[in-house]
């Protein structure tokens, strides 16, 4: 073969490299899925209303719970795109990106671990006594508001690792990798929870930041940040804070605008299905408290499963095109789900959802970054998409909630709510014209 036919050759994806800068998310995934799991239980345990035999807590109720578990979303909401435009414009000996995973990650590991010895400063007998809890409840809130504050703060500069160090063609399919770490992640820790949970409170916390420490040593030794980003750091200083937004073309602006619409869209209307699914297969499909959340996860594995081939499926046929494709595909099966009720019909409808969303989220990070003209703004966009998805998870919960209250209470109303906010999501990619994959 000549050296011009191999110079036109499209580049291959490192799938072992691609791996080693996901064991970042990998990481991160474990911890927020420790968190999201006992954090809550902690808060309620001791109220009245709320069964938590054996355990300890502050006795707070559903509401309060709600408004604490929401403060990650706010403070990714402003951190997030902060620490995308900050890491776009330093340089060290480590790198750009990594002297913010270095620093911050043993923070928010330290922070972890605090959580559950704060629940232990808890007297038994003072259990759900809020009153009376004034030191442990102090020391708590302190422990996750440092984890939250961290975790926001590293969680861009190991996301923006990918497109950093993945040619603009390869991001999709190693976007999907990436997302099928963090979902190993996920498994791992909630596979493992309940065993660790056994043998002491804090174990499994501790089990968490090992791992997260091991996730950040793979990224220290054997991922290398390219030494042209130093030149990239300091380009067109005389732009601003915004110079990734500025120097691109009102085109693409318009384009960005859009995408970023079409993301919160989306977002809001699979918060609807992820909320309040459970509620549903309780309360109209006579499931157990047990069995309901397995119609999320049947969609969750699915969506693992089909991580990788979406990102492959859009270097084919494009990344609009695959997107548009499982909004469609999900929002027509949802919309048709509302008319069926059917619990047998609703298995398969979470499943090939699953599929349909994994088409959609691999794909929107990559369609993101791929806008900016220079590799020297991948942080920035990469905060301008957790602007779009964060602000999303905040509002979610809220609309959603707010339209099965207007409903009398009648969670099959999901099933219209986010084909709708799907629809919405289409008609805003309708409107995104750059994006696309770029060659070389």
């Amino acid at each position: 073969m000549s050296a011009n036919a191999e110079a036109t050759q499209s580049p291959k994806l490192n799938w072992g490299f691609t791996f080693l800068i996901g064991f970042g998310f990998f990481g991160i995934s474990v911890l927020w899925t420790l968190y999201n799991a006992y954090v809550p239980i902690y808060l309620q345990a001791g109220n009245p209303t709320f069964d938590a035999p054996g355990e300890v807590g502050f006795g707070l109720d559903s509401f309060w719970t709600g408004v604490i578990m929401t403060l990650d979303n706010v403070a990714a909401f402003f951190l997030l795109p902060l620490i995308g435009v900050w890491s776009d414009r330093v340089w060290t000996r480590f790198g750009r990106r990594m002297p913010f995973i270095l620093v911050l990650a043993p923070v928010s590991i330290a922070a972890f671990v605090l959580i559950p010895i704060a629940v232990r400063m808890i007297p038994p007998e003072l259990s759900g006594q809020i009153g009376e809890l004034g030191v442990p409840l102090a020391f708590f809130m302190v422990a996750i508001g440092v984890f939250l504050a961290a975790m926001a703060s590293f969680r861009t500069p190991v996301i923006a690792l990918m497109p950093d160090l993945t040619p603009s063609p390869l991001r999709s399919q190693a976007n999907g990798i990436i997302n099928l770490m963090g979902g190993v992640g996920t498994l791992i820790a909630t596979l493992g929870s309940g065993i660790l949970y056994g043998m002491g409170r804090i174990v499994p916390f501790v089990f968490g930041g090992i791992l997260m420490v091991a996730a950040v040593l793979m990224l220290y030794f054997f991922v290398r940040e390219p030494k042209e980003f130093e030149v990239a750091a300091h380009e067109d200083e005389r732009l601003g804070a915004l110079r990734g937004i500025r120097r691109v073309s009102p085109a693409a602006r318009r384009s960005l605008g859009f995408l970023m619409g079409a993301i919160f869209c989306w977002f809001v209307g699979y918060n609807a299905v992820e909320t309040f699914l459970s509620s549903y297969g309780v309360s109209e499909l006579g499931m157990s408290t047990g069995q309901a959340p397995l119609l999320m996860g049947v969609a969750s594995l699915a969506f693992l499963i089909f991580a990788v081939p979406s990102g492959y499926i859009a270097a084919r046929v494009g990344r609009r095109r695959t997107i548009i494709t499982g909004l469609t595909v999900f929002g027509i099966l949802l919309a048709a789900n509302f008319f069926l009720r059917n619990a047998t019909l609703i298995w398969p409808i979470m499943a090939i959802g699953g599929m349909g969303w994994a088409l959609v989220n691999i794909n929107s990070l990559p369609m993101v970054v791929d806008i900016a003209v220079s590799a020297a703004d991948l942080g920035t966009y990469t905060g301008m998409y957790y602007i779009a998805s964060q602000l999303a998870a905040v509002v979610g919960p809220i609309v959603n909630g707010y339209i099965v209250k207007l409903g009398g209470g009648d969670y099959n109303l999901i099933f219209l709510a986010t084909p709708a906010f799907f629809a919405l999501a289409i008609l805003c990619m309708l409107g995104v014209t750059k994006g696309e994959a770029r060659s070389g």
